[in-house]
């Protein structure tokens, strides 16, 4: 083999190394981004729906005088959705969800976060006006306070 042929095997083999290595260092650099990217995302999603029931929570109390009890609370707004004749002529545009969901009464109260974990409401109706906390069992994001009024209807992420 003579040294002009060795120098070009040489340099192919060295530029699909580095073509290789350049792919993995790219993916190294971009994957993690993608990820923390998602997660914003879903991130976004779950305080919507936390938003949405916030919003019936809004309406119920608006039809039926009180916010629904600590007891079976959650429930009662999917079968306020179920039942109320305007909720279930207009409930889905009043309570759109962020794509890639669609709005359906029984999942608004579960994070759109895999394992799809059911929202905590609390009801202070010991105070005047009632008072609730809507709280996601994976964060620390809620809506509402069982203390201070001035935060009724108020998501702490702001």
């Amino acid at each position: 083999m003579n040294l002009n042929t060795r120098n070009n095997i040489l340099t192919i083999v060295l530029a699909v190394l580095i073509v290789i290595l350049s792919w993995f260092l790219y993916r190294s650099l971009v994957e993690p981004y993608q990820r923390v990217l998602e997660e914003e995302a879903m991130v976004e999603r779950v305080r919507h729906r936390m938003e949405v029931v916030r919003d019936v929570l809004v309406q119920y109390k608006n039809r039926k005088g009180d916010f629904p009890p600590t007891d079976g609370g959650l429930d009662s707004l999917v079968t306020f959705l179920k039942t109320d004749s305007l909720m279930v002529a207009r409930g889905d545009t009043l309570f759109e969800f962020m794509a890639p969901d669609s709005y359906s009464p029984d999942s608004v109260i579960y994070s759109p976060r895999p394992p799809h974990v059911r929202f905590e409401y609390t009801l202070n109706d010991t105070l005047r006006p009632q008072i609730y906390l809507l709280k996601n069992p994976e964060s620390e994001d809620a809506i509402g306070d069982l203390e201070r009024t001035t935060l009724l209807n108020a998501p702490n992420w702001n």
